[in-house]
């Protein structure tokens, strides 16, 4: 056993534990790191794990003696089989621990789809790696693996992540997912079957649809786009804005399951069996279908009205396909081809469209040419058809 110098920056001291640590050297480890603290000022004791390949009891008296001693205490880059230990302990309720994860690469990876949250990667034929946007996103994987059980269980289709592992410093879920197209790419590879695509793509929906939870369980989409709501006040005329909020307020309460980010980009055809899969399960949330249909609306229509050519940069296909790929989706979902019908399908979703694409662009990039042109485009169509619209839910149609 070694322990590299420690290093002491700004009130944080580092150590480096090599090698194993156990009764014939724990006395001897911890007169070391006493030795490299003396008369320190240490706010935040570290120790680095990466190279600790084993560690005892005694090492264990070791790491809680320096634990009481400093109150900001944590473990990092600690392996799988030595955070095993920690956690079988109990150490890991005890103090912060965290485990070392393995690194892989994407590069040259084919991408297979991107979420507001992260992009999906297909790094072997039955492996896709899904690296999140955020930096500190584990509470987000623990919040996805959760949800997509959830899903799972209840019978939407969909793969379950594995493990953790870390593509250039962020953190990212591996899945299995055998060889498989995403609907984007088989209207690339065959434009003239887009409407059994949209077919397909609405039975999976539907199922989706069709699960019941309790309230509590996810995320309720109501009150989620009641605080967007609130980021147009400042943007649309008084009299709209007190309505559009009316409008959702009055939506009813569904405790359906609603994916959030359906489109085609995360939606996989396995080769081998042809069923549809999901591949993006953090935007699962309970509530009524027109907040899955917005979203839909956005990815086929609403983006490419403010920025043209949106649909071949986002999903892979011309702004033509996916208008397309909507109005069949409406067709087939809703079962009818009655044009006042579906037209009132579309105001509605539109609206919740609007509104969830004018607050992302108030929120995170107003001032910028791309989203005042947002901004501008959704208050035009928010300030024609909210007063035109009486309810938004879609539950009864």
């Amino acid at each position: 056993m070694e322990i590299a110098e420690g290093k002491f920056d700004g009130g944080t001291f580092t150590a480096r534990l090599n090698g194993h640590i156990d009764s014939s050297n724990a006395a001897k480890a911890e007169a070391a790191l006493k030795e490299l603290t003396a008369g320190k000022q240490i706010d935040n004791f570290v120790i680095d794990a990466e190279n600790l390949e084993y560690i005892s009891s005694a090492g264990l008296r070791v790491v809680l003696s320096f634990r009481k001693a400093y109150p900001k205490f944590k473990l990092v880059n600690v392996k799988s089989e030595v955070y095993e230990v920690f956690e079988m302990t109990g150490f890991t309720q005890m103090m912060e621990v965290e485990k070392a994860y393995k690194k892989v690469s994407v590069a040259g990876c084919e991408i297979i789809g991107e979420g507001k949250n992260g992009i999906v990667y297909r790094v072997s034929p039955d492996t896709i790696v899904k690296v999140y946007k955020n930096p500190d996103a584990l509470d987000e994987i623990k919040n996805e693996r959760e949800l997509a059980r959830k899903a799972f269980v209840n019978g939407i289709p969909t793969s379950i992540s594995y493990d953790v592992v870390q593509v250039d410093g962020r953190f990212a879920s591996m899945f299995e997912m055998l060889e498989a197209d995403s609907i984007s790419k088989k209207i690339k590879k065959e434009p003239q079957n887009i409407d059994e695509f949209a077919k397909a793509s609405v039975g999976l929906l539907k199922k989706i649809h069709s699960v019941e939870l309790k309230l509590g369980e996810m995320v309720d989409a109501k009150e989620d786009y009641l605080k967007r709501a609130q980021r147009l006040q400042e943007s649309l005329a008084p009299e709209v804005y007190a309505k559009l909020c009316d409008l959702v307020k009055e939506i009813p309460q569904n405790n359906h399951i609603i994916h959030g980010d359906f489109h085609t980009k995360n939606q996989m055809f396995l080769k081998s069996t042809g069923e549809l899969m999901l591949i993006d399960m953090d935007t699962l949330c309970l509530g009524d279908p027109v907040f899955d249909f917005g979203s839909l609306y956005n990815a086929y229509v609403g983006r490419a009205l403010a920025e043209p050519g949106n649909s071949e940069a986002f999903l892979g296909i011309s702004d033509e396909q996916a208008a397309r790929f909507w109005e069949k989706t409406l067709e087939f979902y809703f079962e009818t081809s009655d044009k006042e019908k579906l037209e009132e399908i579309q105001r509605r979703a539109m609206i919740v469209g609007q509104l969830r694409l004018m607050a992302k662009a108030i929120k995170s990039y107003k001032g910028t040419e791309a989203g005042e042109r947002q901004i501008k485009s959704s208050k035009a169509l928010l300030e024609d058809a909210v007063p035109k619209t009486s309810l938004l839910t879609l539950a009864s149609l």
